[in-house]
């Protein structure tokens, strides 16, 4: 019996990645500033400080895969770009966060649907986490980000009524 991978292809990360942009915005369109501030305990995030580390590490991975395909840069931060160790920068309105955010991913998406497929078995390597292929790096991407959406979600539904 042949064992088939669950591992999704470079077409569906291509897809998925270019989602959460839009997803992200669905997510969190008419949310006011209170709710986005709000803390449902010290442990917990606000919805405003998810937001902002979704879009600057967005950002930042998208710089990274750039830097990696269009200049062939091999030894890249990739887990620290991907959740950075730092507080996200807040000062931003959410909907300029937003826009910079899919703007971004836009441009990226262009230049990952033109890349040959052997272009996605190029090596980087990580300090953390050893030598990745540009697929493995955007499937670390895609399921980072797909948990923070799933994290927003909880965070609404536990909003109080307002």
């Amino acid at each position: 019996m042949a064992v088939t991978s669950t591992r999704i292809g470079r077409d569906e990360v291509v897809l998925l990645m270019g989602a959460v942009p839009e997803r992200l915005s669905g997510l969190v369109s008419g949310l006011d500033e209170p709710r986005l501030a709000y803390r449902h305990a010290p442990a917990f995030p606000t919805l405003r400080e998810t937001i902002g580390h979704l879009c600057e590490a967005g950002v930042a991975v998208d710089g990274l895969l750039r830097r990696a395909c269009l200049d062939g840069l091999r030894e890249l931060p990739v887990r620290a770009t991907i959740d950075p160790p730092h507080d996200p920068d807040l000062s931003p309105p959410v909907p300029e966060l937003l826009q910079t955010f899919a703007r971004v991913r836009r441009r990226t998406l262009d230049l990952l649907r033109g890349l040959p497929p052997e272009a996605w078995e190029r090596t980087v390597v990580d300090p953390l986490q050893g030598e990745l292929t540009l697929l493995e790096v955007c499937r670390l991407v895609t399921e980072h980000e797909l948990a923070h959406l799933s994290q927003l979600r909880g965070l609404i539904a536990l909003l109080p009524a307002g």
